[in-house]
């Protein structure tokens, strides 16, 4: 399958919808297994391109994708890798009965994707740190 350059935003925006309140049912509920449907999605998307929850929700989108702001597929698979580590994370404290590791985690994901709808990426600013970080010490060195 062919590496998309960007993702349109509303895309985006609906993956981190479901992140959120994948996770918001899965406290209410105390239903575990709920993190796994964003937690396989993110996966698809990181190792095969191809997250079903954007693939759904791609034909609800009214303009040609194009028209929307895009958002950089590098930086999606990095904030989709902090996601998913957090959520496996989650899941496997949940399982193992760790309900305190399982809060932190799934507290962490919830918070970075709220934040994220409100319009400030967590990921991507770690993301810019981490190249910035990366550039001075290749510069340092040479």
């Amino acid at each position: 399958m062919k590496k998309p350059v960007s993702i349109p935003r509303p895309l985006v925006r609906v993956n981190q919808w479901t992140i959120l309140l994948s996770v918001l049912i899965a406290w209410t509920t105390q239903t575990s297994w709920v993190l796994l449907i964003p937690l396989m999605a993110n996966l698809g998307g990181l190792l095969f391109n191809f997250n079903p929850i954007m693939k759904a929700a791609r034909p609800l989108l009214k303009k040609p994708m194009s028209t929307y702001i895009p958002e950089d597929v590098t930086q999606q698979k990095f904030n989709s890798t902090i996601a998913i580590t957090c959520l496996v994370v989650a899941y496997v404290s949940w399982i193992a009965g760790n309900f305190l590791v399982a809060s932190i985690f799934m507290s962490a994901v919830a918070l970075a994707s709220f934040v994220a709808i409100l319009g400030f990426c967590v990921g991507c600013f770690l993301f810019f740190q981490i190249n910035q970080l990366k550039y001075k010490l290749k510069r340092r060195s040479a």
